[in-house]
């Protein structure tokens, strides 16, 4: 037979769209090519495969060797098609039967030798082959991450002798069907050693019931980091379907995905000299940036101001509709991006504005010229935004310790499970018409809200996010109802906002 066809995945954005490899053998003078759209990193696949090829003891054909991978429009990249070409060649030199192939997806990278290197993306493309009903030979290094989708066929091979006997049906590979680990019981820094700070505590509990996002304004050294590195470990438990889509996306990036981490919320926490590119993703060939590899979980922007205002206006789009659109001159993509965000900044240049020892010096336009850093666009946008005061030396010396992240996570987990038998998502996630069906509070809230939106001169979108807040802190209470109460603790939580659009 001179033509064998192959199945195997490539990677656009979020997405692995089927690749079909066909490779045809014709009379004429020894050549290989490579047809299809293929970038640099595939055309190589040339040497890598002869020479695989060559160290496994095979025979390479002394004819013209030509490989397509369709559909050739979808532009091709890295070394994963590798495996499926070299198991072309073979089965259309008659080396190896052709019987069977289309049962397979192949993906995996050659080393001169023979053996498989691992590739990135594993998840996206093992996600496409379960849905496509084939079975999915990867490296080994590669299978527990693709065998994390249930229900799907994973074979693990080291080498390409092992992936030629187990379709010529001389020794076959052993199913990967290894659970994925447990999360540890406590993987994040605990929450009881916080000192103080009992209000900014709330505060991130609430945040963390309702996939709220939160700013913390405060001097140095007052816990902001602190507390924003404990805040994964009070959010509720991964369900399956988070920890698949958290994982799809960490698998996109260069680092990939370990399975060590599997239901673990990730943690981002760029620093402030990231671009755009970097926080958004993108790229001749468009990866997640840290915003989409913060799906299901945190990122944490430190000394937000110090940021390029450009970068941070990068955060609008996705605070609001979940997802980043990545578009260049021959390449679209789109991540998911359902996190929450985390800012940190001084109250001032110094950092020393409202400390208990007084030692702020700084003047009103300086201090002015520095919030305004932060655009009031942006800053509508996050829920949450409070004064995170310096510690008096007396309470850090106290040795008094609050509650442990474990029993905060308990009262978030069931706030959430609330909202998700209420409303089948948190309730950041409400649009308009949900807000106005789920979170409306009765006469005496809602005449609160009226004087605080009229006081603190708020949006639209500060009256919705109010509300939001407001129904999170009454799942937390256990209230089937919004009361004032409820609006009254939503609302010191936007206080600070106008201190900061007044000061910008």
């Amino acid at each position: 037979m001179a033509l064998a066809v192959l199945h195997s995945r490539a990677l656009s954005g979020m997405h692995a769209p089927p690749v079909t490899v066909e490779v045809h053998l014709a009379n004429g003078l020894p050549s290989f090519t490579i047809v299809g759209l293929p970038e640099a990193e595939v055309k190589e696949a040339r040497d890598r495969v002869r020479a695989a090829l060559q160290n496994a003891r095979f025979e390479f054909p002394a004819r013209h060797v030509t490989v397509n991978l369709a559909p050739a429009d979808l532009p091709k990249e890295s070394g994963r098609f590798d495996l499926a070409i070299a198991i072309g060649i073979l089965a259309a030199n008659g080396e190896l039967p052709a019987a069977g192939l289309d049962e397979y997806e192949f993906v995996g990278e050659l080393a001169l030798a023979g053996n498989l290197r691992p590739v990135r993306g594993a998840l996206a493309m093992s996600i496409g082959a379960q849905r496509a009903g084939r079975a999915f030979i990867v490296p080994g290094e590669n299978a527990a991450e693709a065998a994390l989708v249930e229900s799907a066929v994973v074979y693990g091979a080291a080498n390409l002798l092992d992936v030629c006997a187990h379709i010529a049906g001389r020794q076959q590979l052993e199913r990967h069907a290894e659970p994925p680990p447990r999360a540890p019981a406590q993987y994040y820094a605990d929450m009881v050693e916080v000192k103080g700070q009992a209000h900014a505590k709330r505060a991130l509990e609430v945040a963390a019931a309702g996939g709220h996002s939160v700013l913390m304004v405060g001097a140095p050294g007052s816990g902001k980091t602190m507390l924003a590195t404990r805040l994964p470990g009070i959010l509720p438990p991964m369900t399956q379907e988070e920890a698949l889509a958290s994982a799809a996306v960490q698998s996109l990036g260069t680092r990939g995905f370990s399975v060590e981490r599997w239901r673990q919320r990730p943690f981002r926490s760029p620093h402030h000299t990231a671009s755009a590119v970097a926080l958004a993703g993108g790229g001749s060939e468009p990866r997640p940036g840290e915003i989409s590899m913060a799906m299901h979980g945190v990122l944490f922007l430190d000394e937000l101001p110090e940021f390029d205002r450009r970068v941070l206006e990068v955060l609008r789009q996705p605070l609001e509709s979940g997802s980043v659109s990545v578009s260049r001159a021959a390449r679209q993509a789109e991540f998911p991006a359902e996190f929450q965000l985390v800012g940190a900044m001084n109250p001032c240049p110094c950092g020393f504005l409202g400390h208990y020892d007084r030692r702020c010096r700084c003047t009103p336009d300086q201090i002015a010229r520095y919030r305004s850093r932060i655009s009031g666009p942006l800053l509508d946008r996050i829920d949450l935004q409070l004064e995170v005061p310096a510690v008096a030396p007396e309470e850090l010396a106290s040795g008094r310790s609050g509650e442990t992240s474990a029993t905060i996570q308990s009262r978030v987990t069931h706030a959430r499970a609330r909202q998700l038998a209420r409303q089948g998502k948190a309730n950041a996630r409400l649009a308009t018409r949900e807000v106005d069906r789920h979170c409306m509070a009765d006469r005496a809230g809602a005449a609160l809200l009226s004087h605080a939106i009229r006081r603190l001169g708020l949006s639209a979108r500060g009256y919705h996010r109010i509300l939001k807040v407001a129904r999170t802190i009454a799942d937390l209470a256990g209230e089937a109802d919004v009361k004032a109460t409820h609006i009254a603790e939503a609302v010191q939580y936007r206080r600070f906002e106008r201190g900061l659009a007044v000061a910008g």
